[in-house]
């Protein structure tokens, strides 16, 4: 849907927000984002016993990529709709930890209404987008990743961080994401089955010869801890394949089609606010 003519939503044409998230690569952050959410204790076992991931190990990405599209480009009726959405799917997950972790003992309560489990999740988000950005298609600066952080705040609001649990500033959710990496992420047997069907679902997802790509990507954009705890191969040959990858994403992309590079939600709100000028 379009939206109301004129209306910009939550950001607009200059804003961030929209330079990064317009692009389609951004979706290659999709499997290491994932890795890191269900690396935490609570959200691995909110995954595990109130979704479907086994039958359908890509519907958590493919309805976090609906938010985040909806609310970054969509105009404020579809902003509001997409948040009641989410909040409506989050009500009933909810329960306790059965099993000791290495950070986190059994019976700890969790519920995805949490803020500082939606802080998390809002993190890897936000941190893998940048992180792509930066690695296949150019640099990113300190003032831009700032920037787009704080544009992102209004997303997260919407989705239970509140504010007194928000970070500063990027460098400073940048700290908090790796201080979780350090004392709370344990990517033990429960992350390592979500592992599987993200990375290798059965059926099989794609072709035979992309089927290593996920994986690749996962290994190459992750920090090598936790690369090392879910034990992603980053041998020299996946070094080089990445590197590869890279370099060919970064000559194509600007030659790209807008059409095939950013993402319909972009280019239809281009359209929605060219036609307030008409």
């Amino acid at each position: 849907m379009a939206g109301a003519v004129g209306d910009p939503g939550l950001f607009g044409p200059d804003s961030t927000a929209w330079r990064i998230a317009r692009e389609r690569t951004v979706l290659a952050g999709g499997p290491a984002a994932l890795l890191l959410q269900v690396a935490h204790p609570l959200v691995g076992e909110g995954v595990r016993a109130h979704s479907d991931f086994a039958t359908d190990p890509l519907r958590r990405l493919r309805g976090t990529l609906d938010a985040v599209l909806t609310v970054t480009f969509g105009d404020h009726a579809q902003v509001g709709a997409a948040g009641d959405l989410v909040a409506r799917r989050h009500r009933p997950v909810r329960g306790t930890l059965p099993d000791d972790g290495a950070s986190i003992p059994a019976g700890t309560a969790y519920s995805a209404r949490d803020p500082e489990l939606a802080l998390w999740v809002f993190a890897t988000l936000v941190w893998t987008a940048l992180e792509v950005t930066e690695i296949f298609l150019r640099p990113v600066t300190p003032a831009e990743r700032d920037a787009y952080y704080r544009d992102m705040t209004q997303f997260a609001r919407l989705f239970d961080v509140t504010e007194d649990v928000l970070p500063t500033d990027y460098d400073a959710l940048e700290r908090y994401l790796h201080e979780q990496i350090r004392t709370v992420l344990d990517v033990g047997s429960t992350a390592h089955l979500i592992e599987d069907q993200i990375l290798a679902p059965d059926p099989p997802l794609v072709m035979r010869p992309l089927r290593g790509v996920p994986s690749l990507l996962a290994a190459g954009l992750l920090p090598p801890t936790v690369r090392y705890a879910y034990a992603l191969p980053w041998r020299r040959r996946e070094q080089l394949a990445f590197a590869v990858l890279r370099r060919v994403v970064r000559v194509l992309a600007p030659v790209l089609p807008g059409s095939i590079r950013y993402w319909p939600h972009y280019r239809v709100a281009l359209a929605r606010l060219a036609d307030a000028v008409d």
